[in-house]
């Protein structure tokens, strides 16, 4: 059998696990908009504003592209919201949100030689709304604007507010989220078993992508390097393809039901990895795991950082950033990578249902670079991790 025959016949062996986990319902999202009213009263503002964009989904079920016309919601303390969209837009934003999963609400529309600014004020004029902040995410010009059309300063951004609606995931959501990383795992270790001598990155990650859609992930993204071109965390143009001995990374996730996946496997294919592949494999995996064992509610994400860089340091590679260049991780949930974040600058206490992305690295230019990820979630007394932690430098699994 061909390597390519052998490539399909597997893949055609898996099969579709979206519906293992069910998707967020409507309800679930009346509710979080419940819980906004009560943070934003309790920070004294009276709305928020929000682009399409990851919270106005996650508020709402509701996707929209981002253009230079402004499509809006707006959410009131008192619990209730409008939305905002240009008039040609009216039935097909009616459509998104009126039915049975729809979130309903007032829709206020503005016509192209009026533009969206005196609509949106006079419509936040009506309903009082005298203390506006906004989703860090809505873009300054459409804020500046609007602000001097109130004849106000610009709203502030709500960091912390976002923050603490979306940074601490409830069951279902953990429940979406160690699902898609299992079975981005899953694929990962099947991709393993398939690469042969004289496959490019390209085609290694192909096996990855089509192995997560087969498994009913959506949005599926994939990095995959081998040897000097690893050495650059996110990659490069090099083409360099597979031999006996070639260190591979393979950093890849997708979405089940909206919630992300990311995980990253380096492995050396087909031998016993070289002493200096296997010393640095040996301080990336325990680097991760010390990051692990330090998370813990109220402990700072500055320190998990720190706890993972100090094995890094131990181990002869480098203080700082020399040889682990990028911050420790990242949050994850409908974003890949979202607030908070596992950096040394963040006083951010980590509390239970943060989620995370655990990954250090070692990139030694010319030579070769690795990483390991892993999601994990902060618990009542500690962590979890999603998923089965990578056993050795000679397989993804």
């Amino acid at each position: 059998m061909s390597a390519r025959d052998e490539i399909e016949e597997r893949l055609a062996l898996l099969t579709d696990q979206s519906g293992s986990v069910a998707p967020i319902s409507a309800g679930e999202r009346a509710a979080r908009r419940e819980r906004l009213a009560g943070l934003l009263a309790s920070a004294g503002f009276d709305a928020l504003l929000c682009e399409p964009g990851a919270t106005l989904s996650w508020l709402t079920g509701v996707g929209w592209g981002i253009s230079e016309r402004l499509f809006a919601a707006v959410f009131l303390a008192g619990g209730s919201h409008f939305w905002l969209a240009p008039a040609f837009e009216e039935r097909r934003a009616r459509l998104a949100l009126e039915g049975s999963e729809g979130p309903g609400g007032e829709l206020v529309t503005w016509d192209e030689d009026e533009y969206a600014f005196a609509p949106l004020a006079a419509a936040l004029r009506a309903r009082r709304v005298e203390r506006l902040c906004v989703e860090p995410a809505v873009r300054y010009g459409f804020v500046e604007r609007l602000a001097r059309e109130l004849g106000r300063p610009p709203a502030p951004a709500a960091h912390d507010l976002v923050l603490a609606l979306r940074g601490r995931k409830d069951g279902h959501e953990l429940a979406l989220l160690r699902r898609a990383n299992e079975l981005t795992q899953r694929a990962l270790a099947l991709t393993g078993e398939l690469v042969r001598p004289g496959m490019t990155g390209a085609e290694i990650g192909a096996i990855a992508r089509r192995a997560q859609e087969r498994l009913g992930l959506a949005d599926v993204w994939e990095i995959a390097l081998i040897g000097p071109a690893a050495a650059f965390p996110h990659g490069s143009d090099e083409r360099v393809e597979l031999a006996r001995g070639s260190v591979v990374l393979l950093d890849t996730g997708g979405a089940l039901h909206g919630y992300q996946s990311d995980n990253t496997r380096t492995w050396v294919f087909d031998a016993e990895p070289q002493p200096d592949v296997a010393r640095a494999w040996h301080a990336v995996r325990d680097a991760q795991r010390a990051a692990f064992d330090a998370i813990r509610p109220g402990v700072r994400c500055r320190a998990v950082d720190a706890a993972a860089r100090a094995v890094i340091d131990a181990a002869g590679f480098g203080t700082g950033y020399r040889a682990f260049t990028h911050r420790l991780g990242h949050g994850i949930g409908l974003e890949g990578h979202e607030a908070p974040f596992l950096d040394g600058g963040s006083d951010v206490e980590l509390a239970p249902g943060m989620t995370f992305s655990d990954e250090p690295g070692i990139y030694l230019p010319g030579r070769f670079g690795l990483r390991i990820e892993d999601v994990v979630a902060v618990t009542a007394d500690g962590a979890e991790h999603f998923g089965s932690w990578q056993a050795g430098p000679r397989a993804p699994a």
